[in-house]
C-alpha cells in the first residue's frame, strides 16, 4: 500500500515546547515535576512523561485544588501546560509556594493579549470555541466577566445585547472556515466588532495538508491522536467534510489492515497536535507492509 505522510503531522511547536520545559525539568533532577492537568492529550506520551518524573495534578480543566506534600511543594516544579490558565488559576498556583514555570503556548498568549487588552477598554468578548475546552477556560478568565463562548451561529443568534464595543476572537484549533462564517453573522448585528483570526498556523497548516493529501491522490486518511485531544477530533471531522473516509486511532493496534488493504491502494496520514512522532511512525510503517 502507498502512504502519504502530512508533513504537518506530529507535535505543534507549542505542544513541544512544554513538553520540553518540563522535560528540563526532570533531566536535572528537580523532582518532582508536576503540570496542572495533563500536559498533552495522548495517552501514550502521558505514559512516558510519568516514566521520568512528570505527573499530572489537578485536572483537564484546570479547575480542582492540587494537592501535593509540603515536601513536594519545597522541593518541586509545577509547570503550566501549553493550554494556558485564567489569571484566577495562576494566582490560586503561585500562592501554592512551588517553583513555577509557564509554558503556555505563546500563540495562546497573544490570544489572551488581545482579550485582556479589549476588556480594558470596555469591549465584551466573544469566543469561537468549546466553552469545556482548558484553553477557552483560561481565555475566559481575562474577559472581565463580559465574555462569551459560541459554538454556531445558533449560539450568535442567542447572544444578548453586546453593547457598542465587541472583540471576536477564536479558540486556536478551531476550523477557519468556520470562523469567518461566524465573524461575518456576528457582523450583521455589530458591524464594527473587533474580529480577530487567532487561529494559530499549525492548526491551520494541518487543516490545509488534508486537502494536500486528497490532491495526491488518497483515498482514506488516518488521523492518528489522542482520544481527547480536541485538534485531533477536528482533523478527522474535516477529513470527512472532504469526502474521504477517516479513521481517528490512537495507535496502530487499532487499524484494521486486512479492511484496509481490501479498499484502498493509497491511503495518507496525519497527525494532530498533540501525537508523539512514534505513534505516527508506527502507523506509517504499519501501512506500508500491507
Amino acid at each position: 500500500m502507498e502512504v502519504i505522510r502530512a508533513q504537518s503531522a506530529g507535535f505543534c511547536w507549542g505542544v513541544e515546547r512544554a513538553i520540553n520545559v518540563a522535560a528540563k525539568f526532570a533531566e536535572e533532577g528537580k523532582r518532582p515535576v508536576y503540570t496542572d492537568g495533563p500536559l498533552i492529550h495522548n495517552k501514550q506520551m502521558m505514559e512516558k512523561l510519568e516514566a521520568v518524573g512528570i505527573q499530572e495534578v489537578g485536572d483537564y480543566q484546570s479547575k480542582t485544588e492540587v494537592k501535593v506534600t509540603e515536601q513536594d511543594r519545597e522541593h518541586g516544579v509545577l509547570v503550566v501546560r501549553a493550554h494556558g490558565i485564567s489569571p484566577e488559576r495562576r494566582s490560586y498556583l503561585k500562592e501554592l509556594g512551588m517553583d513555577f514555570k509557564d509554558a503556555t503556548c505563546p500563540d495562546v498568549g497573544i490570544i489572551a493579549g488581545k482579550i485582556k487588552l479589549h476588556s480594558r477598554k470596555g469591549f465584551t468578548t466573544v469566543i469561537f470555541g468549546d466553552p469545556k475546552h482548558p484553553e477557552v477556560i483560561g481565555l475566559m478568565g481575562y474577559t472581565e466577566d463580559r465574555g462569551y463562548v459560541v459554538k454556531n451561529e445558533e449560539d450568535i443568534r442567542a447572544l444578548p445585547n453586546l453593547g457598542d464595543k465587541v472583540c471576536f476572537v477564536s479558540q486556536s484549533t478551531m476550523f477557519t472556515d468556520e470562523f469567518e462564517r461566524l465573524a461575518a453573522i456576528l457582523r450583521e448585528t455589530y458591524p464594527d466588532a473587533q474580529v480577530f483570526d487567532t487561529i494559530c498556523g499549525a492548526t491551520k497548516e494541518r487543516q490545509s495538508d488534508i486537502h494536500v493529501l486528497k490532491d495526491a491522490g488518497a483515498e482514506a486518511i488516518i488521523v492518528v491522536g489522542g482520544r481527547h485531544s480536541a485538534n485531533t477530533r477536528k482533523l478527522a471531522a474535516l477529513v470527512e467534510k472532504t469526502g474521504l473516509p477517516a479513521y481517528h486511532v490512537e495507535t496502530a493496534s487499532e487499524l484494521d489492515f486486512g479492511h484496509l488493504k481490501e479498499r484502498y491502494k493509497k491511503v495518507g496520514v496525519t497527525a494532530g497536535a498533540s501525537t508523539p512522532e512514534f505513534l505516527i511512525q508506527e502507523v506509517v510503517e504499519e501501512l506500508q507492509r500491507v
